[in-house]
């Protein structure tokens, strides 16, 4: 009898160490972003103008299997209600099967503390701690942009999102 099994048994499959890293998740407004940080520092980027639900868990799918995924974090608010439920979904559901933790940021943080598309001609505005939408005759252009390093980035102590506009 060969002794294949017990030959290739005894070298035993080469395991691959995965980077360990963080991901940040811009997924308010188009173009979706997607950030790959390892010790803190951006070293991969990723971006979409599919719809979220189309391009979200894919995206991060292959993210998942490349790397060895420490935390995620995404905006929470305020932007696409659609997209913040969305990506909160499928993050938390992330966070249940993988145990990978889940945290949120404000969008602020992420566009220079720009006004942010809410709806119709209203938007977000941030003055000093409070956040209140305004209207604007012209559209305001809002872009957002994935941090060189996420060290200094302001994360909230809550992941649920939080939804800002009053009912109509």
């Amino acid at each position: 009898m060969r002794q294949w099994r017990s030959k290739h048994y005894r070298a035993g499959p080469l395991q691959k160490v995965l980077p360990e890293v963080t991901l940040l998740v811009i997924s308010i407004a188009s173009p979706l972003l997607v950030g790959v940080y390892e010790g803190g520092v951006l070293i991969e980027t990723h971006s979409s103008d599919k719809k979220t639900s189309d391009i979200l868990l894919p995206l991060l799918s292959g993210l998942l299997d490349k790397y060895n995924v420490k935390e995620i974090i995404y905006t929470r608010s305020p932007g696409s209600y659609m997209a913040i439920k969305l990506t909160y979904i499928i993050l938390k559901t992330i966070e249940i099967v993988r145990g990978i933790r889940v945290l949120g940021c404000s969008g602020f943080t992420l566009n220079g503390g720009k006004p942010i598309k809410a709806v119709g001609n209203l938007y977000f505005i941030k003055e000093k701690e409070t956040i209140i939408t305004k209207k604007y005759e012209e559209p305001v252009r809002a872009v957002f942009a994935l941090p060189h390093s996420i060290h200094d980035l302001a994360i909230d102590e809550e992941s649920t999102p939080e939804y800002l506009l009053p009912a109509v």
